[in-house]
């Protein structure tokens, strides 16, 4: 991770000089966001017709004509992104989450070298099933994205916009970071989120700021990813500002899990709401940990349908954290009481995620895991495609199903739903 130590701060008489900088770049982000549908990408392959052998039928066919019909299968798009050294942690993750129905795009920032870009692409090329699919895409021009500032926010709404011109089809919005992995497999939550309402959205979600006032919402920076083609340090300003009066601000995670609607609000700007929330956190320091909440909760469309919680399992040192602590060995039974679908964050090739690979996903070393698609032989299942709407769900599904069914009880999910606290 980048480690910037703020420069001395500015004198007072250079403060117009400074809004006169923020207003700019909030001005630019907006600018940028509007042609972020134009912007190509390079994909795992050039023609557009996915195998038929994966797609052959549009839904479950249903053998004994006295059972009810399945729902239909759903469709995840995924938006996976790293930094600098991440490109085989992204190419791990994209391989432990891998399904055929799904939409993936994967985006290494500008902290990476071009070659790691480049190689994570000939990687995704040469592998047959994506190539058959033809549902994995790399993002060629990378953007910067800071740990603070509102650079994460552009890259977010940049990758979901992509998707959305990729393939509008797709029902549900997640965003993953290289230091995130599965904890079931992707059989497992398409045959859970098959049966939830898809307007749901899960995101962690609270009002009480508390510590976070000092630290992430009344200072006032300028993220140079916005502006600059190189590296460079934040620029802080003295002055503090109050928060707003027009919405109640909002905190949570940057992980979330958004139905398509929802995305479609905050990218294609039909309401003025989500671009006036974005406008006020173009230069707050944790401002992607406030975006989608403070949009999710104060939009009358949508909060009732915040479900408080990411699906991803996290651990903290301290209440007052401001990012999860590293997990290990000791932590996986919580991780799966926890029946959450993910889990966060984790060493580079820590050997627990050896063991959630062979004991949880049964995916062996450069392998996709195996699901309902998988017709080949037993040590390479995956070499032969069969239909992607059929779905094998395993033990992952019950502890998802447990989780999901606490979440939306009516002692739990009535009253969680973005409470002014």
């Amino acid at each position: 991770m980048l480690q910037n130590q703020p420069p001395s701060p500015p004198p007072r008489d250079n403060s117009t000089t400074f809004y006169f900088i923020a207003a700019s770049i909030s001005f630019s982000l907006l600018f940028l966001l509007s042609t972020t549908t134009s912007t190509a990408t390079n994909t795992a392959t050039t023609t557009t017709s996915p195998d038929p052998r994966l797609f052959p039928n549009p839904q479950y066919v249903v053998h004994n004509p006295n059972s009810p019909p399945f729902p239909s299968v759903p469709t995840i798009a995924y938006f996976i992104t790293g930094s600098s050294g991440e490109s085989s942690r992204i190419f791990r993750l994209l391989l432990s989450v891998y399904h055929p129905k799904n939409l993936y795009l994967l985006h290494l920032d500008r902290f990476a070298p071009q070659s790691d870009r480049d190689r994570l692409a000939f990687r995704v090329h040469g592998l047959p099933v994506f190539k058959a699919a033809k549902n994995v895409h790399v993002i060629g021009k990378a953007d910067f994205s800071y740990s603070k500032g509102s650079s994460p926010i552009a890259s977010l709404l940049r990758g979901a916009s992509i998707l959305l011109r990729l393939n509008s089809n797709w029902d549900w919005f997640i965003n993953l970071s290289a230091q995130d992995y599965p904890l079931v497999t992707q059989d497992d939550l398409l045959h859970i989120l098959s049966y939830m309402p898809k307007d749901l959205n899960f995101v962690n979600h609270t009002s009480y700021i508390g510590w976070k006032e000092a630290r992430r919402m009344k200072p006032i920076i300028v993220d140079p990813g916005l502006y600059l083609a190189e590296k460079t340090g934040m620029f802080y300003a003295t002055q503090k500002r109050d928060f707003p009066s027009a919405y109640q601000l909002f905190s949570g995670s940057p992980t979330s899990v958004l139905n398509r609607k929802f995305v479609e609000f905050c990218v294609m700007g039909s309401d003025n709401l989500p671009r006036t929330v974005l406008m006020y956190l173009t230069n707050t320091p944790s401002s992607v940990l406030s975006y989608v909440p403070t949009i999710v909760c104060n939009s009358p469309e949508f909060k009732e349908s915040a479900v408080n919680h990411n699906l991803q399992y996290a651990s903290y040192y301290a209440s007052s954290s401001e990012s999860p602590r590293q997990l290990n060995g000791s932590d996986l039974q919580d991780m799966l009481r926890s029946g959450s679908a993910f889990a966060t964050k984790f060493h580079y090739n820590d050997p627990i995620l050896d063991h959630i690979d062979s004991e949880i996903l049964g995916r062996s070393r450069g392998k996709v895991v195996p699901g309902g698609w998988c017709v080949g032989e037993m040590n390479n299942s995956c070499a032969e495609w069969g239909d992607a709407n059929i779905l094998r769900p395993g033990p992952g599904a019950k502890r998802l199903e447990r989780r999901i069914v606490d979440l939306l009880s009516n002692g739990t999910f009535r009253t969680q739903q973005c409470l002014v606290e």
